[in-house]
């Protein structure tokens, strides 16, 4: 059977729930739930998986800190002996409007820590990522203290009503491939 891993970036600790950087986090939660899939601790973080269309899905929430997403990920990845191209990463961007959602298969770090860590770990920046965007539209503020922030309530009603978009591409991504996702999803403006 096909593995698929499929990893949500955060943070791990109560004062990081809910934040804007935890968004990955958030994703995994809402599919595990919506699968009935129970996430355990394992070594360097929580997991849990499911088969879907014929595929098994291991969802994966490391515990190692954003900075260091690269040594679960890698770790996870070898041990369960999953392709490169059979790895999806789900994480904030600071760069897109809040609740848009792009699909790519490459692409630089952007500045994210944790994408550095997996580029450096896997030694390349071809894996696909999904992007959840978390601007808003102050001009200047601290990056940092915004990127560990919590979402206002209305930013987390427009989360909320999302993240079954982030399932679908997930899930598509799964059965369809990275090309086909992307075609049929990216450029798709946000739900609410």
């Amino acid at each position: 059977m096909t593995k698929f891993l499929i990893v949500g970036l955060g943070n791990i600790g109560d004062e990081y729930t809910n934040t804007r950087h935890n968004i990955g986090f958030e994703v995994i939660n809402h599919i595990a739930a919506a699968f009935e899939v129970e996430m355990t601790t394992h070594k360097l973080g929580a997991k849990g998986n499911f088969n879907y269309s014929g595929k098994k899905i291991i969802l994966l929430k490391p515990s190692t800190f954003m900075n260091r997403s690269g040594k679960a990920l890698r770790y996870w990845a070898l041990k369960e002996n999953i392709a490169l191209q059979n790895i999806l990463v789900i994480t904030d961007d600071l760069h897109l409007p809040l609740a848009a959602l792009r699909l790519k298969g490459k692409g630089s770090d952007g500045g994210h820590n944790g994408l550095k860590d997996i580029e450096a770990q896997l030694n390349t920046p071809q894996y696909s990522r999904l992007r959840f965007g978390i601007q808003n539209d102050k001009q200047t503020f601290n990056q940092v203290d915004f990127v560990l922030g919590k979402f206002s309530e209305e930013e987390q009603n427009l989360v909320d009503k999302n993240l079954p978009k982030c399932q679908e591409i997930v899930l598509s991504f799964v059965k369809m491939g990275l090309e086909n996702t992307m075609n049929k999803f990216n450029g798709i403006p946000p739900m609410g």
